[in-house]
């Protein structure tokens, strides 16, 4: 089974020119042509964190839906995920479940899990936006970790997300040791002229073919201040 998953901070729809363009994020999207796609800043910061791709843009342009996420009390209904953190998935993958995961934080961060089922295959994926804080940051890598070794059943798992580390294999890179291994598509911050490594994706020892890159293209180098990135994954035969 292969299976093409992405991660993409969509800087809330806002481009390098300051305008808030759904429309030119959603082209993007489909440039990548992603089975799974994690974004990050996908809500607004206030109020009732409202996403900024509205959900009939997506059905009617896109071959994707939001991973829908239970807010319970805090009833955002027009939230796409948890602290800007959205899933997305192509149609024909079957959700079999979702949930948010609490990140130990001072700011607004999160992250979000879904088990999904591609070809009769459950597989894992996590999205997140980690901390500005080195600290908080390895402490959320863990949390995350233990999130996903908790869960009912031992599948193979891609977590994507803006880690906000610079260092390229230093900080909080250093949590994910075996069965994890470390993606490094390229830079990706900033989008007009890249210098940092920001964007990842990590994922566990079960998947072979491993290729992954930089989505560089006139429309991505404006739509948002991130550049997305993605990785094409092979999982073998049982």
């Amino acid at each position: 089974m292969q299976l093409t998953v992405a991660s993409y901070n969509i800087h809330k729809a806002v481009g390098l020119d300051r305008r808030r363009d759904p429309d030119r994020i959603v082209a993007v999207l489909r440039e990548l042509d992603a089975d799974v796609i994690a974004l990050q800043e996908a809500d607004r910061r206030f109020g009732e964190r409202a996403g900024v791709l509205p959900r009939q843009m997506l059905d009617e342009h896109t071959p994707y839906r939001a991973v829908p996420i239970d807010h319970g009390h805090l009833g955002r209904p027009d939230s796409m995920g948890w602290h800007g953190n959205a899933l997305l998935v192509r149609r024909g993958i079957e959700i079999a479940s979702a949930d948010m995961v609490p990140l130990p934080t001072l700011e607004p961060r999160g992250a979000i899990r879904a088990d999904l089922v591609v070809e009769g295959r459950a597989i894992r994926g996590v999205g997140m936006h980690l901390d500005l804080s080195g600290l908080r940051r390895r402490q959320q890598v863990r949390t995350v970790l233990d999130h996903v070794t908790r869960c009912d059943g031992d599948h193979p798992a891609v977590l994507m997300g803006d880690f906000n580390e610079w260092s390229r294999h230093g900080g909080c890179f250093r949590e994910f040791t075996a069965p994890w291994r470390l993606l490094t598509p390229g830079r990706s911050f900033p989008s007009r002229r890249p210098v940092a490594q920001l964007d990842r994706i990590v994922v566990s020892d079960c998947w072979e073919g491993v290729e992954c890159a930089v989505h560089h293209s006139a429309l991505a180098a404006v739509a948002s201040d991130h550049l997305p990135v993605l990785a094409r994954l092979t999982l073998p035969k049982n």
